[in-house]
């Protein structure tokens, strides 16, 4: 069976706030998922499909949650624009553009720190601790005086932020094997995308508060978001689960079997008297940390990334206008954007199910983009707005299902938690960049055809697909590779130990594509 993600370990899990009892659970569950003799056999006895179901409904409603409430605060300053901040702080266009670009520096500089924070201090308390620190920062936002001011808040929100989706996408991967974490990927990342289509409506309403307390309503709109997120890290403070070693509603057998599963994952297993099977490595070591910035596949999946980011932020920022100029109504418009959304949602849990069954990323993925690219040739072939429309209706439902594709395919492929945890920091942070630019692609001198920015994301698309087909490629001739030398007994020069520190470079380990 292939498979990859994580435990956590030895540190210091939770679920109660006693530091020794969990250690000391923590190294009961381990042992029992460690002690000699151990097979998937030795678990034979419990319902998987149960133990997934219950941590379907313990991890993943929190997660969206919390994903929606980073969706909503990122993205409120357009409709914050909309009920007049620009006008109100007396800026000019260049500096709203600059306001919104300012959030990615910082967002994409700090979600590396952030992962790695993440496991040594464990998720029920680093997640809510940055869900507090973000929603102070939005509130305050609600009582800027000027262009400065918003500047500065922005760029402290991108540091707040930066540890939310890529901690909660490596939080996952913590509990879930590589052949089932894409459905949960999906479906926490969908369900926000779904509610976040309805933030435009939230921010209309939120805007008629206009006067009271002699704010604007645009200011309303941080403050009473902002507010709502304290509260909700504080909830998960909580709800939130730190690790399966540590999980209450899990028998202690249970946790083992799960623990199992994650450690021994995309290996196969090693031949030889007396060799046990390569567990991943758990402990810290700053080689690590230095193995995944030297790995080629991150920074050729980061291309992949963009090709998916990039029209992601693109859709979202230009969707409105389009629907504008189709001649409805603002109200209207936010309406006719959350068919786009649910349909988009839908579809990214049904291909991630698929996915998941049939074992396999690249395929999905590589057609997502194609129909990108004809999503956009639509969009940049005519200004017959329903054309347009279409067009990106098509793209839509093509960015959804690769986003979360492609940030699990990733994840797949990086062994060892703790070079995991900067991998898909690195792909997220520096990944992100491409919002950064894609939020500069819509220039309003190019209204209503867009041709630039329609153009410059049809490069991106086709950049992805290249990198898409040469990370295919080169995947399936290592895999080769090492299966013949393991069918020369190569694995025989190295010790277990080696080859668990080895991580996805092992001969044992088996790339997911």
């Amino acid at each position: 069976m292939t498979l990859i993600t994580e435990k956590p370990e030895i540190i210091e899990p939770v679920a109660d706030h006693s530091e020794g009892h969990h250690d000391g659970e923590t190294g009961r569950v381990d042992a029992l998922a460690t002690a000699p003799g151990t097979t998937r056999e030795s678990f034979a006895h419990l319902d998987e499909k149960k133990i997934l179901r219950k941590m379907d409904v313990r991890l993943i409603p929190m997660l969206a949650v919390l994903y929606l409430l980073s969706f909503l605060d990122r993205g409120n300053i357009g409709n914050a624009k909309i009920e007049g901040l620009q006008e109100d702080l007396q800026m000019n266009p260049d500096q709203y553009n600059w306001c919104l670009t300012v959030f990615f520096f910082t967002y994409a500089a700090f979600e590396v720190p952030s992962n790695l924070l993440l496991k040594r201090l464990r998720p029920s308390r680093w997640l809510p601790f940055i869900m507090v620190a973000w929603g102070v920062v939005m509130t305050l936002m609600g009582i800027v005086k000027n262009f400065q001011g918003l500047l500065i808040a922005r760029l402290f929100l991108g540091v707040a932020e930066a540890g939310l989706y890529p901690g909660c996408a490596y939080y996952l991967t913590m509990w879930y094997c590589r052949h089932e974490i894409q459905l949960r990927q999906a479906m926490f990342f969908s369900a926000a995308s779904i509610a976040g289509a309805f933030s435009g409506l939230l921010a209309f309403a939120i805007s008629k508060m206009d006067g009271v307390g002699n704010l604007e309503g645009w200011r309303w709109i941080f403050i009473l978001e902002g507010i709502a997120t304290v509260v909700a890290a504080a909830i998960a403070f909580f709800v939130l689960h730190d690790f399966p070693e540590t999980a209450k509603f899990l028998t202690e057998e249970e946790r083992a079997f799960v623990v199992f599963r994650l450690k021994y994952q995309g290996q196969i297993q090693a031949k030889g008297q007396g060799r046990g099977e390569v567990a991943q490595a758990e402990e810290f070591d700053w080689r690590y940390v230095w193995a995944a910035f030297k790995d080629w596949q991150i920074w050729t999946n980061i291309f992949v990334y963009w090709g998916v980011v990039c029209p992601l932020y693109g859709v979202s920022l230009f969707l409105p206008t389009i629907i504008n100029n189709m001649g409805y109504s603002s109200s209207t418009a936010q309406l006719m954007t959350v068919p786009i959304y649910v349909t988009a949602a839908i579809l990214a849990v049904v291909f991630a199910y698929i996915s998941d069954r049939v074992g396999k990323r690249s395929p999905f993925i590589i057609v997502f983009l194609l129909m990108m690219i004809v999503g956009f040739s639509m969009c940049i072939s005519t200004s017959n707005p329903r054309v347009v429309y279409g067009g990106v209706f098509i793209v839509a439902c093509a960015i959804y299902p690769a986003f979360p594709g492609n940030i699990t395919w990733l994840a797949n492929n990086l062994a060892g938690s703790y070079k995991r945890s900067v991998g898909m920091a690195i792909q997220i942070g520096v990944g992100n960049l491409g919002g950064a630019m894609a939020s500069n692609f819509y220039r309003q001198k190019d209204s209503p055809h867009y041709i630039l920015g329609h153009g410059l994301e049809l490069g991106f698309v086709s950049a992805g697909i290249i990198a898409g087909l040469t990370l295919t490629a080169s995947y399936t001739a290592v895999n080769k590779k090492r299966e013949s030398l393991v069918a020369e007994g190569g694995e025989a020069r190295f010790t277990t130990e080696e080859l668990s520190a080895k991580g996805d470079k092992a001969i044992t380990f088996r790339y997911m594509y």
